[in-house]
């Protein structure tokens, strides 16, 4: 039985099935959508990093360009100085992004979203796929998969920026504490997603708790990892819903600053 097993479908005794998939359904759908969600944002985040405009609007910025490192960047906006000013003068987003998105490119549930969705291994369950071979994440370009590691850890690093950056909102246009306003809502929201995402990614698991023996020894990282355990069945949700998220405060910084709409405070 295990020989006839391992030579698949064909195997003496085993049915015969020429078709690609015995499937009724719009199976197609969920990885369309996916496709068309995660492009739609590649084309956006481009364009508004080699836009290199529009992007702060006192006390807002753009989590795109936060922190504004380049020697370009709009006064005030600029919230650790330019270190890299003398060397970097094109849009600081392009420095930026290459963190966040390298985070989420590697992150486990968005492999799986676009290894079915771009690569079609496989499409959908139950639905063959088109490659003849299959080598897992050995080989280039998906070993690379294995720094989401250290990705997730510089994602902390700018979770704490937009953090402050979302404090900061509390100011009005004049730099006065002590007020809210549209943008500041927006900025929270958006880093609020960014940690919920975070803190129920697989590593953040691993990081708190994964390699303990004995969790009766570790009575605090047991919490830790049973609480981010809990939030780990929802890492699918967060990460889309920070995916949008991020994207429609750049949005909102950005109608700001080019005068679009006014930020409304409500105090």
């Amino acid at each position: 039985m295990a020989t006839s097993l391992e030579h698949g479908t064909g195997a003496p005794g085993r049915a015969s099935i020429n078709e690609k998939h015995l499937r009724t359904d719009r199976w197609w759908i969920q990885p369309l959508i996916s496709v068309v969600v995660l492009v739609s944002f590649i084309v956006y985040a481009t364009w508004r990093a080699f836009e290199n405009a529009y992007y702060f609007a006192e006390p807002l910025i753009s989590p795109f360009y936060s922190p504004c490192l380049s020697a370009n960047c709009v006064e005030g906006a600029s919230l650790l100085g330019t270190p890299v000013g003398v060397w970097w003068t094109l849009s600081p987003a392009l420095l930026i992004l290459i963190f966040p998105l390298g985070f989420r490119m590697t992150c486990y549930y968005y492999r799986k979203t676009y290894y079915r969705s771009f690569w079609m291994s496989p499409p959908g369950c139950a639905v063959s796929e088109p490659h003849k071979s299959y080598s897992g994440e050995t080989k280039f370009p998906l070993i690379g998969q294995n720094i989401h590691r250290y990705f997730f850890f510089a994602g902390l690093v700018f979770n704490v920026l937009l953090s402050i950056d979302a404090i900061l909102a509390f100011k009005n246009a004049d730099g006065e504490w002590g007020h809210m306003s549209v943008g500041t809502l927006v900025l929270l929201a958006n880093a609020t997603f960014l940690w919920m995402y975070s803190l129920s990614c697989h590593s953040c698991r691993h990081a708190v708790g994964g390699r303990l023996k004995h969790f009766s020894k570790h009575p605090f990282r047991y919490k830790m990892w049973t609480g981010v355990s809990r939030l780990n069945a929802h890492h699918a949700k967060f990460a889309w819903v920070s995916l949008f998220g991020v994207a429609l405060a750049d949005l909102y910084v950005r109608c700001v600053a080019s005068g679009a709409i006014d930020n409304l405070y409500f105090f």
